[in-house]
């Protein structure tokens, strides 16, 4: 062990007996997040009785377990002169308005030309506890959503960030418009996890699911779609497009889970030239790691959904003819 490492001991507690060794550990190291605590149990970072544990392994009361944290790698994908568009940026943490079309950080097929890569150019001293590929990355958006994201420049504010989006007191709210007719303040909770029959997707019929929160805020409908204003309680892979696409309401452009569709009335014809899901992170809101202060920003429409959004106004505001 380094001197930069962090060794923890804890013992579990009668009431914490049978619990998920990663779950006892989440609950007692919340700097960490479980995809983290998961790595260090396969990378044999976690002990129990100085043996080796696995991930599934049930907790017994006064068991010790042992917990080395390495010290956070230093980021080295290459720094690259990409646009983004920084809305804020402070000792502690930037946030960005993430264009669509790019990807979140470097991972097979995707070596560059990330968020990552740009944020390298722009923004000086990113967190490291990410790892080498994802350097300040707190949460993520797919490829084909834009929207508003929070970097941590150090890991101090990733930790606290990390906690604060486990603990569910990050708001999150996204617009997207849909097929059908959606009613506001409509819950869906269907746990999702990678489906079984197509590994691209998520689904609710996984064997492995996760819980999954998405409220309906508010709708604005335009004949057969719906523009919706979107909360999530948590930040499942694809949980919007698997939510919405499951309740028969699938997002307009999002080919994956069933969004695409080709004859249109004139009224609905300018979703047709949407080249990408009409799925976009508006606004975020939490607290400041250093000072505690309640933020929140907002990252405005692009133009491709902002266009389309525009001329489906228009076409449903102009008068009919008898």
């Amino acid at each position: 062990m380094s001197d930069a490492d962090r060794a923890e001991r804890l013992v579990a507690a009668a009431d914490e007996a049978g619990l998920r060794i990663d779950v006892f550990l989440a609950r007692r190291l919340p700097s960490l997040s479980r995809s983290q605590i998961q790595r260090l149990i396969k990378t044999g970072h976690v002990t129990a009785a100085d043996h080796p544990i696995k991930t599934s392994a049930p907790v017994t009361a006064g068991l010790v377990v042992r917990v080395t944290v390495p010290a956070p790698e230093p980021a080295d994908p290459i720094a690259e002169s990409l646009p983004i568009e920084i809305l804020h940026d402070d000792a502690d943490l930037v946030v960005i308005n993430k264009p669509a079309g790019m990807v979140v950080h470097p991972a097979p097929g995707h070596a560059s030309g990330t968020l990552v890569n740009a944020l390298l150019h722009h923004v000086s001293g990113l967190s490291g506890v990410g790892g080498k590929e994802r350097p300040g990355i707190v949460h993520r958006l797919d490829r084909g959503t834009s929207g508003v994201m929070v970097i941590a420049k150090h890991d101090r504010s990733h930790r606290d960030l990390s906690r604060q989006f486990r603990d569910r007191t990050v708001v999150k709210e996204y617009a997207a418009l849909v097929w059908g007719r959606v009613e506001a303040g409509r819950t869906m909770d269907q746990p999702i996890g990678r489906d079984p029959r197509d590994r691209r997707k998520m689904s609710s019929r996984a064997r492995n699911s996760r819980n999954a929160l998405t409220t309906v805020v508010a709708v604005e409908t335009f004949g057969g779609l719906s523009l919706l204003r979107l909360a999530i309680g948590t930040g499942r892979t694809h949980q919007i497009r698997v939510h919405l696409s499951e309740s028969g309401h699938p997002i307009v452009g999002d080919a994956l889970y069933g969004g695409v569709r080709r004859r249109l009335p004139a009224s609905l014809a300018p979703v047709a030239r949407l080249e990408r899901p009409f799925l976009h992170a508006a606004r975020i809101e939490f607290d400041h790691p250093t000072d505690g202060r309640r933020l929140s920003f907002a990252a405005p429409l692009p133009d491709d959904i902002a266009d389309a959004l525009a001329a489906l106004r228009r076409a449903h505001a102009a008068p009919r003819t008898p």
